[in-house]
């Protein structure tokens, strides 16, 4: 019986460690504003640059989400976000793109 309870608290005791705890309001915000953006549409940049060592180069990105490709609404998408993160409602409305 011991050789089955003594594992089964130790992998509780391990298990309750792993809880990050409450997340900042404000840093859930924060990082909720940045997939909020990914919603409203593609980002992108464009990189022009030279080196001495290597010469010119040239570099692109593009990013689309998959909150974009389903269409949810940016502040659907904040606001699911905050609440997942945090378990209450935005503390201030998200700062996105215009």
């Amino acid at each position: 019986m011991l050789r089955i309870v003594l594992p089964l608290l130790a992998g509780t005791v391990f298990l309750a460690a792993c809880d990050p705890g409450p997340v900042d309001p404000e840093s859930a915000a924060v990082a909720c504003e940045r997939r909020a953006q990914g919603a409203q549409g593609p980002t992108g940049s464009v990189t022009l640059g030279a080196s001495s060592d290597d010469g010119p180069f040239v570099g692109t990105q593009i990013g689309i989400t998959g909150d974009y490709l389903a269409g949810r609404d940016p502040l659907d998408v904040y606001e699911a976000c905050v609440y997942q993160r945090t378990g209450a409602a935005p503390i201030r409305p998200p700062r996105l793109r215009s």
